[in-house]
């Protein structure tokens, strides 16, 4: 049984790898303060979409290497949108943003919508790389290779 979902995992990875880049969902996120951003916001920059959840073990074992990244490259115009997923409480998800002073937008996706609209996310983490034409270049289910994710980065910060 483990050997298929690899196989899908494997699959999709493969997928996304030969220049599956597709236009990331009309989205709505609703941050922490209330205010509101959209996919639409995303235009001109390199983005991380992060879907989360204080209870998972992998998500906040990742969050240091995540807000590093954000800080290596938020000045040349990458940005990181940590969606937090519908089953998490809202009262952990802003404890946790605030007593981790995580410094990129947090968003909570209090009906699921967000993750249903981003391919069905159920597995956390899952991040995507959208580019600054609004495209998903690259989806991560677990946590991503830093070192590779960050030249990926590093690539789409340079292109026009």
């Amino acid at each position: 049984m483990m050997g298929v979902a690899a196989l899908v995992v494997a699959a999709a990875g493969a997928f996304l790898a030969m220049g599956g880049a597709t236009a990331a969902p009309e989205s709505t996120f609703v941050l922490l303060d209330g205010s509101k951003k959209t996919t639409a916001d995303m235009k001109g920059k390199v983005t991380l979409v992060n879907f989360w959840a204080t209870s998972c073990v992998t998500c906040v074992a990742e969050m240091p290497k995540m807000v590093s990244t954000y800080e290596k490259y938020r000045a040349k115009g990458y940005q990181h949108m940590a969606v937090a997923m519908s089953y998490d409480p809202p009262s952990y998800v802003v404890n946790y943003a605030q007593t981790r002073k995580l410094p990129f937008d947090v968003a909570i996706d209090n009906t699921g919508a967000v993750a249903r609209a981003w391919g069905e996310v159920q597995l956390t983490p899952t991040s995507f790389i959208v580019n600054k034409k609004g495209e998903i270049v690259k989806r991560y289910v677990g946590e991503p290779n830093f070192a590779e994710m960050q030249r990926l980065i590093e690539k789409l910060l340079a292109e026009g």
